[in-house]
């Protein structure tokens, strides 16, 4: 497989490299992002088939941001090579918000998601070791979530900000979770639908998507609390100059 193709898994439809596809994201400055480096997903419950085709990437890291019962309901299928971290970022599913009585409520639900993306101390912890491992461990590394949306989302968001990827793009990118993850995300509508009911799946709708206002809503965060990407990096996630150095390094290509 070259470096360009696009990989996409059966049985984890919201996979990709984070550089994006073809030769990667266009920088700024002309530049592109690096593919083969970091990837992203949704929950690495894997066929056989597809265990290879990740095994076959060379991974040497797993990062699993979900929470510890969403890790114990259904852990990651083990990848030959690759050392499992578990960085717990606070995020939410369909089933905390299965008690909601309508879709405002649900929305507020998400909008608190990605307030404590940028402002959560425990959610900041769980990023900022996440990114030092991203900077300072060796060969391709994986993170994920259960969707590969949201927790997922904002982390992919914030490596292609970082390399100097238009906003415009950036946005794009996050958005694409939609289009990926419509196989898996009818599938949680029909169990939702089977066990709740219609009137439930219009509520659960703001969860099992994403949506623009949500990741604008964090990015507003990270510029009047922390004066910019930079400031959050560095005040908000705890990442010293090494680290942001290593990490741009890896995300641009030669």
């Amino acid at each position: 497989m070259t470096t360009t193709e696009l990989l996409r898994l059966a049985s984890a439809d919201n996979f990709r490299d984070v550089a994006g596809p073809g030769e990667g994201y266009p920088t700024r400055d002309g530049g592109r992002v690096r593919r083969g480096v970091f990837f992203r997903s949704n929950q690495l419950a894997l066929s056989p088939e597809d265990a290879a085709v990740v095994a076959g990437l060379g991974l040497t890291a797993i990062h699993d941001l979900r929470r510890a019962d969403e890790i114990e309901s259904n852990p990651d299928v083990e990848v030959p090579g690759a050392t499992w971290h578990h960085h717990d970022v606070l995020g939410v599913g369909a089933a905390d918000a299965v008690g909601n009585l309508d879709v405002e409520e649900t929305v507020t639900m998400m909008e608190r998601a990605y307030t404590d993306f940028v402002l959560d101390p425990a959610s900041r912890a769980a990023l900022g070791s996440l990114f030092g491992h991203l900077a300072h461990d060796p060969g391709p590394q994986l993170f994920h979530c259960t969707a590969g949306k949201d927790r997922t989302g904002w982390a992919g968001a914030v490596l292609l900000e970082l390399a100097g990827v238009d906003d415009e793009v950036v946005f794009e990118d996050y958005l694409l979770s939609n289009d990926y993850s419509a196989r898996s995300r009818a599938g949680y509508e029909e169990a939702i639908r089977e066990a709740l009911g219609e009137e439930a799946v219009a509520v659960l709708v703001p969860v099992l998507e994403v949506r623009e206002e949500y990741l604008a809503l964090s990015r507003r965060l990270v510029e009047t609390t922390y004066g910019g990407l930079d400031g959050y990096l560095r005040e908000g996630l705890g990442l010293d100059e090494a680290t942001l150095t290593a990490l741009a390094g890896k995300l641009r290509a030669a």
